[in-house]
């Protein structure tokens, strides 16, 4: 818990000062000044602060639950700086904001007042960059699994978004105060910090804002970067965004990637396997005297397909040695869960070994698994003796392969170790990109299309890096986005090569900085489709051309 709030709160105070904030900031440096209590900044800050972190964790229960759509906490921030913003330049119409305030408190009207207002409607337009604990606040608003942890952590980093935000207040105030000494200047001022409202929330409303982080260098990222993704921080969040179990799992005293054998306890049982392809039921006890590779996967992950020509050559390689192979696939999307799709995704991708069907996350689970694809080696005696997440390191996963199975019999003749090449890719890139309303809002427009009904969308000027923005015309739903007349689709991406999955049936086409270079037609179940193969790597924008009917999942990048 300490970790997560340390963790949580740099990250709050590194986001406040990262480029993300820049359209709040005109608020925030005017919302003190003249004939308004010195207190003022402290109220305005502490409303955006309890604003943020209630709607970003409980925002999507609450509106899913009363059907609500999901960008009206984002209209509402919009309407109350709207609103104070005219009562700050008309007086007399401010006087009829703050009236029912005064009355509630017993005092006389204030027309400067709701400071606490003002920091509420604000926390709601508040989106800082989105790095891992912001990700994983996110994700744990989504899927709704709120914890002590899961307050503690987004707690932690509201405070730390505000505080950097309190100082610059308090400065404002202060220089404001002492360059409005007289009234004139004051009700010039009070004017002045209207119209800076009014024109933040027509920028915010319009997406006139989105081309800030583009044009002006990320210099936090490599701050954020050494917070947000060392090891301690990643495995605190991780757990936090984890199955219940991970905590006791013999995975977690496993140190990933080690280079030598580990002895970290006996391996757990497959649980919850509701079906096999290409195998009779399996089990580890029934497997007692074998080398088993525990490998979970999803068919539609590019990471996971990138590490079965490995896999598969293993199994080729040393089945008849002694090693078994048990590709655990656990679904990421609903349409994952079907046993023919799994089946005949897995033989038109060459697997050949047997396949468990973990539908109910039982064995996911019971590893305390975080990772698709993740590696677990289990020696003869059924204990768990490495274990490695993501992709890379395939020699020496082979090589442990080989140490077990040599340990299991001295009289094995192994073959030569297998030669497949690695294509890991070795550059940074672009991150997985979800399309789905439950994710929203992620793309550049502040929206994200939901329910069956169609909505309309218009391309903002620019689209930051590793976003996307719509045009035309989209229905939302929880996993996948659907295209309808119209229906476009630009993505800002670092990498050279774009993965989509998709479904449905219809025409895409794929442009990248403005050269049209393919036509996909789709069709049957949904699957992983790719738009760039070993493009040049660099900083590309792509617009993807819908005919409608087509189901969008989710980007992946190589």
């Amino acid at each position: 818990m300490v970790t997560l709030v340390v963790v949580g709160f740099l990250a709050g105070v590194i986001t406040s000062l990262s480029p993300c904030v820049l359209p709040v900031l005109p608020i925030v440096l005017t919302s003190g000044g003249p004939q308004r209590r010195t207190w003022r900044p402290y109220l305005v800050i502490a409303g955006l602060v309890l604003s943020f972190a209630l709607s970003t964790l409980f925002g999507s229960l609450v509106l899913s639950t009363l059907g609500l759509p999901q960008t009206l906490l984002r209209d509402a921030g919009i309407v109350v700086l709207v609103l104070i913003g005219v009562g700050l330049i008309w007086q007399r119409f401010g006087d009829l904001l703050e009236r029912p305030f005064a009355r509630l408190r017993g005092r006389p009207v204030n027309p400067d007042g709701n400071g606490i207002v003002l920091g509420l409607g604000l926390g709601l337009l508040f989106v800082p960059c989105a790095g891992p604990v912001l990700a994983t606040i996110a994700v744990i608003g989504a899927n709704h699994a709120f914890s002590a942890g899961a307050l503690a952590l987004t707690a932690a980093f509201a405070i730390g978004c505000g505080v950097p935000l309190l100082v610059l207040a308090v400065a404002g105030d202060a220089i404001t105060r002492r360059l409005s000494a007289i009234r004139t200047r004051a009700r010039g001022f009070r004017v002045a910090s209207g119209v800076v409202m009014l024109l933040v929330a027509v920028a915010i409303a319009f997406n006139l804002t989105d081309g800030l982080q583009t044009a002006v260098p990320g210099y936090t990222s490599a701050l954020q970067q050494s917070v947000e993704s060392n090891s301690e921080a990643q495995g605190e969040l991780h757990k936090l965004n984890g199955s219940q179990n991970q905590a006791t799992s013999p995975g977690v005293t496993c140190t990933p990637g080690n280079a030598t054998l580990q002895d970290c306890g006996k391996a757990p049982e497959l649980a919850g396997i509701t079906d096999w392809v290409n195998s009779k039921p399996l089990t580890l006890a029934g497997l007692h005297g074998k080398v088993v590779l525990i490998d979970f996967w999803t068919y539609s992950c590019i990471n996971c397909q990138r590490t079965l020509p490995h896999v598969e050559s293993w199994y080729n390689a040393y089945h008849q040695a002694g090693l078994e192979i048990i590709g655990v696939h656990t679904p990421e999307f609903a349409f994952e869960h079907s046993v023919s799709n799994i089946s005949a995704q897995a033989k038109a991708l060459g697997v050949q070994y047997p396949v468990a069907v973990d539908n109910g996350y039982g064995t996911w689970n019971a590893y305390g698994n975080q990772y698709w694809p993740a590696d677990y080696l289990i020696d003869a005696e059924g204990n768990l003796r490495h274990v490695n997440f993501g992709e890379g390191d395939y020699s020496g996963t082979e090589q442990l392969i080989r140490q077990l199975l040599t340990s299991a019999s001295s009289t094995v003749d192994l073959p030569a170790a297998t030669e497949v090449a690695d294509t890991t890719p070795a550059e940074q890139q672009t991150p997985e990109t979800y399309l789905g309303s439950q994710y929203a809002p992620l793309h550049a427009s502040g929206q994200t299309p939901s329910g069956s009904n169609n909505q309309l969308f218009q391309f903002p000027a620019s689209v930051q890096p590793d976003t996307f923005a719509l045009a035309g015309a989209w229905q939302g739903q929880a996993e996948y986005l659907t295209s309808g007349p119209g229906a476009q689709l630009q993505l800002s991406y670092q990498a050279r090569d774009v993965y989509l999955v998709l479904g449905g049936s219809g025409t895409l086409t794929v442009q990248v900085d403005g050269r049209t270079t393919q036509t996909i037609a789709v069709s049957g179940v949904p699957k992983l489709y790719t738009l760039v193969d070993n493009g040049p790597y660099q900083r590309s924008t792509m617009i993807l051309g819908f005919t409608p009917g087509i189901d969008a999942y989710d980007f992946t990048f190589g």
